[in-house]
């Protein structure tokens, strides 16, 4: 008796060890990095699925990639969340929100060194770029057969035009900025004459551009690389963007790793592969931008040489902080009217 109830004992025992040993050969899970980004980013069309596969082909993790709106609606996003943040990347801030986002001591330096192709210097330990354009008024030449070369002439002219609210929009932020830049202290007469052409103010880009595709307006605010996606991908080359005598504004596109991020490795293993020539490559047809590092095959055809550095105006990220509450008061009243 006594050895039978050894026995039935040890198997006692061994059969409740039986779902520890089982849960201990059961595989990790593999680390899951988020990343925040911007809708038309992350949207199926855009670059962040490609990017994410590419990615996750070399690290052995998965990759959570989340919308948040436009540029100004992530970094609002992070200061609410502040270090409790689950992020460890934010792909989409540019050098208008930059120095804003560094004064939250949210972000830590990225760490990458990577030959970058763009028309301006860049040595920000912070935020990486991974593609640039210029902001322009896109109209289809069908429809606006004699396109205004300035602001002036697009406030003296009839047409309509949309532009995204650069209280939550990156590229209606920018808008603010060109004007503040190309008109100084009379920014505020320049907003007041082209306000009556202003048809809506949308909360973002994506917004925006549907209601332009839509036929709801002459312009809208967008890049001088988005005609190249309806040439590329729809062989339509009606769609132009209008040259305006006082140059147009550079928009540099940022990622960065946060200093609180819940895998910082794999957070600075991303933006190394963010501007990768895999990754690069991506870029121009899916962004629709022009890439930081240029892909050894160049643009595709289609797309068109980038525009000269003399066209550009770059507004380092401590002026355009210096300048945005001046802008956005001058803009707010010259609406209110």
């Amino acid at each position: 008796m006594g050895r039978a109830a050894l026995a039935l004992g040890m198997l006692a025992a061994g059969l409740a060890a039986l779902p520890a040993a089982a849960a201990a050969e059961t595989p990790a899970a593999p680390p899951a990095l988020t990343v925040y980004s911007y809708d038309s980013f992350v949207a199926e069309w855009g670059p962040g699925p490609a990017i994410r596969a590419g990615f996750e082909a070399r690290c052995g993790c998965t990759v959570r990639m989340l919308g948040m709106g436009d540029g100004a609606a992530l970094l609002a996003r992070l200061r609410l969340e502040g270090a409790r943040s689950p992020a460890d990347v934010v792909i989409g801030l540019d050098t208008n929100l930059s120095a804003a986002a560094a004064a939250t001591g949210l972000f830590a330096p990225h760490g990458v060194a990577a030959p970058l192709d763009l028309p301006v210097a860049w040595d920000d330990p912070l935020f990486l770029p991974y593609d640039w354009g210029l902001l322009a008024f896109v109209h289809d030449r069908a429809r606006v057969t004699a396109p205004p070369a300035s602001f002036a002439e697009l406030a003296a002219s009839s047409l309509s035009i949309i532009i995204e609210d650069p209280r939550s929009s990156s590229p209606g932020l920018g808008l603010l900025l060109w004007v503040k830049a190309a008109y100084g202290e009379k920014a505020g007469e320049m907003w007041q004459r082209l306000a009556p052409r202003i048809l809506t103010v949308t909360p973002g880009w994506s917004e925006a551009y549907g209601l332009f595709l839509a036929g709801e307006a002459d312009m809208v605010l967008s890049y001088s690389t988005s005609p190249a996606y309806h040439r590329i991908a729809e062989g339509d080359d009606t769609r132009d963007w209008a040259r305006f005598a006082e140059g147009h504004l550079m928009q540099v596109e940022l990622a960065a790793r946060l200093a609180a991020a819940p895998n910082p490795d794999l957070a600075s293993a991303f933006l190394a592969y963010l501007v990768s020539p895999e990754a690069q490559a991506v870029i121009p047809t899916t962004n629709w931008m022009y890439p930081a590092v240029m892909p050894a095959a160049g643009l595709p055809a289609g797309f068109g040489d980038p525009p000269p550095a003399a066209r550009a105006i770059f507004l380092p990220p401590g002026e355009a902080r210096a300048l945005r509450d001046a802008a956005l008061a001058e803009w707010l009243a010259a609406l209110a009217r």
